[in-house]
């Protein structure tokens, strides 16, 4: 049987080392609970223990868990297609996964056309493997300029996957480099930007990515397996 409270207070448990590591806030941390393929009881269960913040990948399913559990935050972290958008808009207190341009320009009217904003954040392939989504970390400063442009959206973070892998030292430098780009970019004045949040860190690299600085996780698998 999946023991989730206990799953819960080791996660936390450990954001609160790596936070003392970084010398922040345990609390600045926002645990997502990556929610994909769970029977909505069991998520249930875990928002009865404070996590009030889940993630989910595919739409259909983020809408039947929203419907059922309207209470949660729920964030949108998989890849999205622009036939979606309707679907998706004013239905999430985040998406992820804002990671082309005409995807962007979608999201804006449909946003406008619901009179709500829309908050995003933008998907950078640190790592440049092919098969990944996202922008590439040279281009990310010219796509934030043309943000503005777009009335009802608005892109508050960055986001990133590293390679997956069993060392989570390896995932160190793509955490890094991401966090070394946010610095970058801050000092440019965006209109629509607020690059406040940092999504990075999943079941198997979570501890170093709040090491390098985010303030924003996405784990599934150390929450709802046994």
């Amino acid at each position: 049987m999946i023991n989730v409270a206990a799953n819960i207070d080791n996660i936390k448990i450990r954001i609160a080392r790596a936070a003392r590591k970084r010398n922040i806030d345990a609390n600045s941390v926002t645990l997502i609970a990556v929610s994909k393929m769970v029977d909505v009881s069991l998520v249930e269960q875990v928002y009865n223990l404070g996590v009030i913040d889940f993630g989910e990948n595919r739409v259909a399913e983020l809408n039947r868990k929203r419907q059922l559990l309207p209470a949660a935050n729920w964030h949108m972290i998989g890849r999205l297609q622009t036939n979606k958008v309707k679907d998706v808009v004013g239905h999430t207190c985040l998406i992820h996964s804002l990671d082309r341009w005409n995807l962007a320009e979608a999201l804006d009217r449909r946003a406008e056309y619901k009179e709500v904003i829309v908050p995003t954040l933008l998907e950078v392939n640190i790592s440049g493997e092919e098969q990944k989504a996202g922008i590439a970390p040279n281009l990310v400063k010219s796509v934030l300029a043309e943000v503005g442009q777009l009335k009802w959206l608005r892109v508050l973070g960055l986001m990133t996957l590293a390679p997956l892998n069993d060392n989570q030292e390896e995932s160190r430098p793509i955490f890094k480099e991401l966090y070394a780009l946010r610095d970058q970019l801050i000092k440019n004045s965006f209109s629509g930007v607020d690059l406040k949040y940092l999504s990075m860190g999943m079941s198997q690299d979570f501890e170093v990515a709040v090491e390098e600085g985010s303030n924003m996780v996405r784990i599934g698998t150390s929450i709802f397996k046994e």
